[in-house]
């Protein structure tokens, strides 16, 4: 089992800069990802980045790449997952949910292949949402 606590998010104008900060805790014991959805009114739910803890590979989707940075740190046996969020453009508007879930080496590769995060938006650990709104 595993609790995800995110914080941050806001509003912001476009170029600018916000950092969303994901707590997790519980069972991290196996290969595990986390990573960051969003979700806009209106379409669907998409993964945009995510992290491999063991080895601290990161993973994006083309949209973010270049502008958003995954990274993390572990304190008290708790991992604090990061998603830094630099020249957001008013397309980035959305609900940002952090997730987590154990991820293969073939589903990290495949994912890798395909331009995905490992994580399937099936998965059973979810943060609570922030929303994130960038005004042009």
């Amino acid at each position: 089992q595993l609790e995800l606590v995110e914080s941050g998010g806001g509003s912001v104008q476009a170029g600018g800069s916000l950092k969303l900060s994901c707590v997790v805790s519980g069972d991290t014991y196996g290969p595990t990802c986390v990573g960051w959805f969003r979700q806009a009114p209106g379409k669907e739910r998409e993964g945009v980045a995510a992290i491999f803890t063991r080895e601290n590979i990161t993973y994006y989707v083309e949209a973010v790449k270049g502008r958003f940075t995954v990274s993390q740190e572990t304190a008290n046996a708790k991992t604090t997952v990061y998603l830094q969020m630099n020249s957001l453009k008013p397309e980035d508007t959305a609900m940002y949910y952090c997730a987590a879930d154990s991820c293969t080496l073939v589903q990290r590769v495949v994912a890798g292949r395909q331009g995905k995060i490992p994580i399937s938006p099936e998965t059973n650990y979810w943060g609570q949402g922030t929303q994130v709104t960038v005004s042009s």
